[in-house]
């Protein structure tokens, strides 16, 4: 990628605080494949054509938090290096290798949000400009480098949390794009979310990994009652919390003057799609319709942090909106996916019984986070293993539990000796 221009710009009006420059950002290209994410093979062909991609992102505390425990990256994959947005949008044409778009919401309190959402990005990056970016470009294989990348940060960030006991439990959710040629590919843990507006509509093109998804699909909840649940920020997944973690993963075909929307759940728990959509519409511009979106989060509360991606795609290399054409949840089947496993699991309980977790307090009705002295309080008072013995017992209590169970052992004893002279007295009688 290399930067063509640079010129100043006027502001568009109050937000949340960056810069108003305008970053223009080009690079020779190759074009879009015409075939869909699940047909790419390793020697795809391309047509001419340039893809542009004309980003914004912006993150803000909200109302109610003292930290934001939010993350996004940008970054061009061909050089690997992420975007910086303080002066201004930028304007990319896509290489041979792609984009890449992330956002995470932290969990875990004050650092240890911040540190496992900030360490999902820039592992993620790390990863794919190890692996990725000498790879021979297809379809296939870009999916495979997004979940290899996600699967590695869960790893990264559950052993540090293990080697680190102040950040003990420590997690984020991950909304991973990728664009390769005309083609987005979502990477999805936990329920931050990932939307595509066209013709004046939002669909969503990620699935929550929540409770409340689950329950709705299993027809036990309507989603408008699942957004009004006090247990709507229970998630069955996130990266850090467990050693081992099942990455979703989806794929949409780009349009000429589609909007990809990244967001948290600061602004999907408080912002419908369709108003989303409506602001898409109204303001080209994706600085200001990153800044409405969240000023309109903050005015109905604002009580989680609050990030959003915007992505406006044009360029000849990219067809025009087509009747043919659906948007929305595309699994992308590939193995070790939540995908992939889909197949075998179809016949099973609609909602099986799943470890949880519970994240921050977030939409609607959040609760103030706690300070950093409350949180160390409130980790000093937790019993270490010396402090609760698993077995809990003294010496005599142990005796007196191996005298009550001693007329057991001897039944049993006596029970085997039985059945095996008997076996020997039938193989005698043979």
């Amino acid at each position: 990628m290399t930067v063509s221009d640079s010129h100043n710009e006027p502001p568009l009006g109050d937000g949340p605080a960056e810069g108003v420059v305008n970053v223009a950002a080009t690079a020779s290209a190759k074009a879009s494949a015409q075939a869909s994410a699940s047909d790419f093979t390793a020697d795809d062909s391309t047509s001419a054509g340039r893809i542009v991609a004309r980003v914004f992102a912006l993150t803000d505390v909200g109302r109610i938090r003292e930290h934001n425990e939010d993350t996004f990256l940008v970054a061009e994959l061909e050089t690997g290096s992420p975007l910086d947005f303080e002066l201004g949008y930028h304007e990319i044409t896509a290489d041979e290798h792609g984009l890449l778009f992330l956002v995470a919401d932290g969990m875990g309190g004050a650092a240890s949000g911040e540190l496992a959402s900030s360490m999902a990005g820039s592992l993620v990056l790390e990863a794919l400009r190890t692996h990725w970016s000498t790879s021979a470009p297809s379809g296939e294989r870009f999916a495979e480098a997004l979940r290899d990348a996600t699967v590695n940060a869960n790893t990264r960030i559950h052993q540090h949390a293990r080697e680190n006991p102040e950040h003990r439990g420590m997690g984020t959710t991950a909304t991973v794009a990728g664009l390769l040629r005309d083609t987005l590919f979502m990477v999805q843990v936990g329920d931050s979310r990932a939307y595509l507006v066209r013709d004046g509509q939002a669909k969503q093109l990620t699935k929550d990994q929540s409770l409340m998804q689950r329950l709705v699909e299993a027809g036990e909840l309507t989603p408008e009652e699942a957004e009004v649940s006090d247990r709507r920020n229970i998630i069955l997944q996130a990266l850090g919390p467990e050693a081992n973690v099942t990455v979703d993963i989806t794929h949409q075909q780009v349009r000429r003057g589609d909007t990809l929307l990244l967001c948290s759940d600061g602004l999907s728990g408080l912002v419908k799609g369709d108003e989303m959509a409506e602001l898409a519409v109204s303001h080209p511009d994706v600085r200001a319709l990153c800044r409405e979106l969240i000023a309109l989060a903050n005015s109905r509360g604002g009580p989680d942090n609050i990030t959003v991606i915007a992505v406006r795609f044009e360029g000849d290399g990219l067809e025009h909106t087509l009747a043919t054409d659906s948007v929305g949840y595309r699994a992308y089947p590939l193995a070790g996916t939540l995908n992939d496993h889909t197949r075998e699991i179809a016949s099973l309980t609609p909602v099986p019984a799943v470890r949880s977790i519970r994240t921050d307090p977030t939409p609607k009705f959040g609760t103030k986070q706690p300070t950093r002295e409350e949180l160390r309080e409130t980790y000093a008072k937790r019993p270490t293993p010396v402090d609760v013995p698993l077995v809990g017992a003294t010496a005599p209590v142990l005796e007196e539990r191996k005298r009550a169970l001693q007329p057991v052992y001897v039944a049993l004893g006596a029970a085997a000796t039985a059945a095996l002279l008997w076996t020997a007295w039938q193989l005698y009688r043979a």
